[in-house]
């Protein structure tokens, strides 16, 4: 329940929730989630049947940063086409935040496990608050749930579900708190 996929779909979704327009800008969430979200977890389930990847979550951490790159090729492809049909600057500047969160952990990944599961959760929480107020909190609770699952499950140690957190809440919400300024 608590996946990447599901929980990015969501906030892609959530993000036009802002925009005048709304919900007729629904679309351009759903649009964004197709490329970011739907897409490379077909392709991941894919490489995963065909044996060229461990399982869906990626657990040998030597497969993580091809999978994420080719994720964030899907992303960036999704990027110009949302700007090609005149998306909103709210889903364009979530997606932004997530291609930074991919790179990163592409980037780290290869070295040390980071929860991708406590980034996505965590940076989702922090986003719906700054983008919706203070009525929104109690989903900060979400953070150490999804963080104590990943321990309990032995996906990831308390220092990488830690890291991961304090990724997605500081610096993939932090960016998109800063790009919704400066993007036109």
């Amino acid at each position: 329940m608590f996946q990447p996929p599901v929980v990015v779909t969501l906030q892609l979704l959530v993000s036009p929730v802002i925009e005048p327009g709304f919900p007729g800008t629904l679309a351009y969430g759903a649009l964004a989630a197709l490329f970011v979200c739907v897409l490379p977890l077909v392709l991941l389930l894919v490489l995963v049947k065909l044996g060229k990847v461990t399982d869906h979550h990626v657990s040998d951490r030597h497969q993580r940063a091809p999978v994420l790159l080719m994720a964030l090729a899907s992303v960036i492809a999704g990027l110009l086409v949302l700007q090609a049909v005149g998306a909103p600057r709210s889903v364009l500047v979530m997606v932004l935040a997530i291609v930074a969160g991919i790179v990163v952990l592409a980037a780290v990944s290869p070295f040390w496990k980071m929860s991708g599961h406590a980034a996505a959760v965590s940076s989702a929480a922090a986003i719906f608050v700054l983008m919706l107020g203070p009525a929104w909190l109690p989903l900060l609770v979400l953070i150490p749930a999804v963080g104590w699952s990943r321990v309990v499950l032995r996906a990831h140690t308390r220092a990488q579900v830690l890291a991961g957190s304090l990724f997605g809440a500081l610096v993939m919400a932090g960016l998109w708190w800063l790009l919704r300024g400066w993007l036109p």
